[in-house]
């Protein structure tokens, strides 16, 4: 698609919107307002940006409504211009498609479908399953007994330990592990550690995207459970028995302890921290950097660390912190003229 472009009408056509301009003006690519040039398409999703159209050089827009007099070129316009922007960028760069077959430098010792593409280095252990059109990069690994949906992907060093599973449409980046060992030890009354068998497995639903360094550990008894729609961002650790619920999306760098359950359609904010064995529910917030210490058991956005607050309470206390110096001066103010009227009385 992206070779021969794709016509103003025709977007329109596929994705809806009402097309303002030239139908006939066909874009290749997607670009920002301030690097697009011909044949290129940019959206403003933000109004803070408006004065960025004045100089932009893009063949078409994709605005909201309201900005439909803001620029006089060709012009999409969307309810949810991020979104339609999204969709846009899809069609023009669809995934490439991968040859089916299994390289002669692959290990492989299960049966797969004919529709699948294994490259150089892999290895699927004895039992596993794969469904049509699934895409193993060079070097994933795929463990004895495992279950991978139809049209996945598993990127270059991808190890799936053995019992997992991997819903359908999932894809899953570069150096990500699913299924390792959960952080289960007991201590011994010397003070070494005894390991504990972690039996359990991972389930991921389907839809699900994992992000490169990304690890998932298997459950020390029961499973660990990624729901569907879920999207993980690299560099995230999720402890053995977490539950998260669909359509979450969680940024790099979060950390999520053992037995820890996140609700649906939640946002976790990166570099995040949730300690073990709390309940995030339905449609919470938790911002970047936040330490949430106590389970949170109503929708809302959530900020800050020790302690955490909901959101707009953590931002009044915090303007106020930001006084403090200005309150103290004050005080002490206060304080002499007290003292000198105490003094006369």
């Amino acid at each position: 698609m992206a070779s021969g472009g794709v016509s103003l009408a025709e977007l329109v056509a596929r994705l809806g919107g009402e097309l303002v301009g030239d139908g006939n003006c066909r874009v290749f690519r997607v670009a920002t307002l301030e690097s697009a040039a011909a044949g290129e398409i940019s959206f403003l999703a933000n109004a803070k940006y408006r004065a960025r159209l004045s100089g932009t050089r893009a063949d078409a827009l994709i605005l909201a409504p309201e900005f439909r007099h803001a620029w006089t070129g060709n012009r999409i316009l969307a309810a949810n211009p991020y979104l339609y922007f999204a969709r846009v960028a899809r069609l023009l760069n669809p995934p490439e498609a991968a040859a089916p077959g299994v390289h002669p430098g692959a290990s492989v010792e299960a049966q797969v479908p004919a529709s699948a593409s294994i490259g150089a280095g892999c290895h699927v252990g004895p039992g596993a399953e794969l469904g049509e059109r699934v895409r193993l990069h060079p070097g994933a690994v795929v463990g004895a007994g495992c279950r991978i949906g139809e049209d996945s992907t598993l990127h270059s060093n991808v190890v799936i330990y053995p019992g997992c599973r991997i819903g359908a449409r999932a894809i899953v980046h570069a150096g990500a592990v699913v299924g390792s060992d959960g952080f289960g030890f007991a201590r011994e009354e010397d003070g070494s550690w005894l390991k504990i068998p972690q039996t359990g497995r991972v389930l991921v639903g389907d839809d699900v995207e994992i992000g490169a360094g990304t690890t998932i550990d298997r459950g020390a008894i029961d499973d660990t459970v990624i729901g569907d729609g879920v999207k993980i961002d690299n560099q995230v650790q999720i402890g053995h028995n977490v539950h998260i619920g669909d359509r979450t999306a969680i940024a790099g760098c979060v950390g999520i302890a053992g037995s820890a359950r996140i609700g649906r359609r939640c946002m976790i904010g990166g570099a995040a921290m949730i300690l073990g064995h709390l309940s995030i529910a339905d449609d919470v917030i938790i911002s970047a950097g936040t330490l949430i210490g106590k389970s949170v058991g109503a929708p809302g956005e959530y900020t800050g660390s020790v302690p955490f607050l909901e959101h707009t309470r953590w931002r009044r206390s915090f303007s106020r912190l930001r006084s403090l110096d200005e309150m103290a001066d004050r005080i002490r103010a206060l304080e002499r003229t007290l003292a000198r009227l105490e003094g006369k009385s």
